[in-house]
C-alpha cells in the first residue's frame, strides 16, 4: 500500500452543512478535486469553514473513492497572540471567546444574546460600563439601592411643610 495516498493536504472549495455530517469539496495536491468528503468534528463543536481554509483528508486503506476530512484550519483568521495553555474560539469577523491565563475569559463580539429560562450570576462585584442600560419588568432587591450616593432605604427629605420638619425613612428602612 502506498502511504502517500492515505493522508492528503488540501483547501476547502465548498462546504455543505445541510446534512447530519457536513461534507466538503476540497482541492487536493496535484489539482485533484474531491466532492462529498465527510468532515469529522469533535463532539459539541461545529463550524462551517470558508473557501480557502486548509484541511487534511484521509483515505482509509488508500482508497480514493471515499475520503474523510480529519481537521480544517484557517491561518487567515487564527489568533496568534495566545500564551501557552490558552484556548480561543474565533471567526473571520473578529468574534472571539478567549480563555486566558489567570482564569480570565474575554468575549468580543458586536451583539451578545443570551436566551435562557433563568440566569444566575454569583459574583463579589458586577461592573457595567455602558452609556445606556435598558430593562423590562421589575428590579427586585433584598438590599439597598444607592444612586448618586443616596440610599433608597435610609434617605430622608428636609424642609417638609408646615415647619422645618424632616421625613422619616421609607417603611422598612433602617
Amino acid at each position: 500500500m502506498n502511504l502517500l495516498k492515505l493522508l492528503v493536504r488540501g483547501t476547502v472549495v465548498l462546504a455543505d452543512s445541510a446534512k447530519k455530517m457536513r461534507t466538503l469539496q476540497m482541492r487536493l495536491t496535484a489539482g485533484e478535486v474531491k466532492d462529498g468528503l465527510e468532515h469529522f468534528e469533535p463532539y459539541g463543536f461545529t463550524s462551517t469553514p470558508l473557501a480557502g481554509a486548509e484541511g487534511i483528508a484521509a483515505f482509509l486503506g488508500g482508497d480514493r473513492s471515499h475520503g474523510v476530512v480529519l481537521l480544517v484550519a484557517d491561518r487567515r483568521y487564527r489568533i496568534q497572540t495566545l500564551k501557552p495553555g490558552e484556548v480561543a474560539i474565533f471567526t473571520d469577523e473578529g468574534d472571539k471567546i478567549h480563555f486566558k491565563r489567570g482564569r480570565i475569559i474575554d468575549i468580543e463580539t458586536q451583539t451578545l444574546n443570551i436566551q435562557t429560562q433563568t440566569l444566575n450570576i454569583k459574583a463579589t462585584a458586577v461592573n457595567i460600563d455602558a452609556p445606556v442600560l435598558n430593562h423590562s419588568g421589575k428590579i427586585i432587591s433584598d438590599g439597598d439601592q444607592i444612586a448618586a450616593g443616596i440610599s433608597q432605604i435610609k434617605h430622608t427629605h428636609g424642609g417638609v411643610l408646615p415647619g422645618p420638619g424632616v421625613t422619616s425613612p421609607p417603611l422598612g428602612g433602617a
